[in-house]
């Protein structure tokens, strides 16, 4: 799934990443802009595709037809 946090102090969100990621994120901004708060805000999941992977299939596909132009070039 697909998370992105929401500042609970202004208006900065996280990419769309893995939960722990954008968690990170999140911490980040909080102690680089906010220091003296304790993190805080929404967190939001994408509910419009929320099992996407991303461009790893596309990668994957990418990858397998590099493989297959390589391999008959070698014949």
């Amino acid at each position: 799934m697909a998370y992105r946090y929401r500042c609970g102090e202004c208006g900065f969100t996280t990419r769309w990443t893995t939960e722990s990621e954008a968690e990170d994120l999140a911490v980040a901004h909080y102690s680089d802009r906010h220091p003296r708060l304790v993190p805080g805000g929404s967190v939001e999941i994408n509910r419009k595709n929320p099992n996407s992977l991303g461009c790893v299939p596309l990668f994957g596909l990418a990858c397998l037809v590099l493989f297959l132009i390589i391999a008959s070039c070698q014949r």
